[in-house]
């Protein structure tokens, strides 16, 4: 079911006080869309049009930023998004064997996410962190040095967050 911000009278609220504060100021876009991201979770087409309006920007500039950093997205993701990093460094120390534990739990490949929406799974390149290589990031929290035991203690730690 399509969210439109008409019915998130609260959210839009949020989004409009963050434009007044970013109001005029010089590379305010990145800031709004990355709070507007977190506001409602993903950046829906209406929310980029609010903002368009909101910075006196050209519609087409903030799809271009949106569609240009892998930071934001346009599609709602799960509640609990883990990326598991395949570069180099962590797909030879086993982010491989991760990604099987993570399916066999989950039954998640890359780019799903499960029915409930809990969790959400992608592959991602080199965050950075190759001396704690394999990484994998859930929810922006890096966990490293990992083996697939522990990556089920893991999961089972985030499906009892609510």
């Amino acid at each position: 079911m399509e969210e439109t911000i008409n019915n998130h009278d609260a959210k839009l609220q949020k989004l409009d006080k963050v434009l007044e504060q970013y109001a005029g100021k010089p590379g305010a876009l990145i800031p709004v869309l990355h709070e507007a991201q977190n506001i409602y979770g993903y950046l829906p087409e209406e929310v980029q049009y609010h903002i368009s309006k909101g910075l006196g920007l050209p519609l087409a500039d903030v799809y271009g930023v949106v569609t240009f950093y892998g930071l934001f997205t346009m599609t709602p993701r799960a509640e609990h998004n883990i990326a598991v990093c395949m570069g180099t460094a962590c797909y030879v120390k086993g982010a491989g064997q991760l990604a099987e534990k993570i399916d066999a739990e989950l039954g998640l490949k890359f780019g799903e996410i499960s029915e409930d929406r809990k969790f959400g799974l992608e592959a991602t390149r080199c965050i950075g962190a190759c001396g704690m290589a394999p990484v994998i990031t859930i929810n922006e929290e890096v966990h490293g040095r990992l083996n697939a035991d522990q990556m089920g203690e893991l999961l089972d730690k985030y499906e009892n967050i609510h």
